[in-house]
């Protein structure tokens, strides 16, 4: 049914392993923040939506496609995949939104007017988004984005420590970053987002 990603025990992580595992990581990372900001210009007519990274990367995207790859197998029962499909992405979400709340007194997103949330981090209808986009993942743009990986292994190979690289950087930056604006909202009493 659905294709495993080429991921080995973690014991036994290998450089082509880790390779692969950043590659897809990127990928979904940057198709999350089309999603968002796609979602966004069709709701707000506002391509561009707020972001805590610079860059077009969305990283609880690339988070949830990997955890859920790695949990589910060929053989996985169908219940189980719809199941792992609603909490994995939801529970990401959730986790996201309180950690950025905690460390940087900012909701990116907030879901309180909707039906059935908690916190605004998370709600039911989006829950409910999250396994048909989670599924499609999984059946359909999983196996391409394998494909895709073995054509550009190659050239992959050279550049994926730069992206490493590249995501420190633009975590540590964007940290300093809200970090800065969460201090400013403290110290004034009229803060500007």
């Amino acid at each position: 049914m659905i294709s495993f990603l080429d991921f080995y025990t973690p014991a036994n992580l290998n450089f082509e392993a880790v390779s692969s595992v950043v590659f897809y990581f990127t990928i979904y990372s940057l198709f999350g923040w089309l999603l968002e900001n796609s979602y966004s210009y069709v709701t707000r007519r506002q391509f561009f939506k707020p972001n805590f990274f610079h860059g077009p990367f969305k990283p609880m995207y690339g988070f949830a496609p990997l955890i859920l790859v790695y949990l589910i197998g060929p053989e996985t029962n169908w219940g189980i995949v719809l199941l792992l499909c609603f909490f994995i992405p939801t529970l990401i979400e959730y986790i996201s939104g309180a950690l950025l709340q905690k460390f940087f007194q900012r909701q990116w997103w907030d879901y309180s007017n909707m039906p059935m949330q908690i916190h605004g981090h998370i709600c039911l209808p989006f829950s409910l988004c999250w396994i048909l986009l989670s599924f499609s993942c999984l059946k359909w743009v999983h196996p391409s984005i394998v494909s895709l990986y073995g054509i550009a292994q190659m050239f992959w190979t050279w550049i994926w420590p730069a992206i490493i690289l590249y995501f420190i950087a633009e975590l540590a930056l964007s940290i300093r970053r809200h970090s800065t604006r969460a201090l400013d909202k403290t110290e004034s009493p009229n803060p500007i987002q």
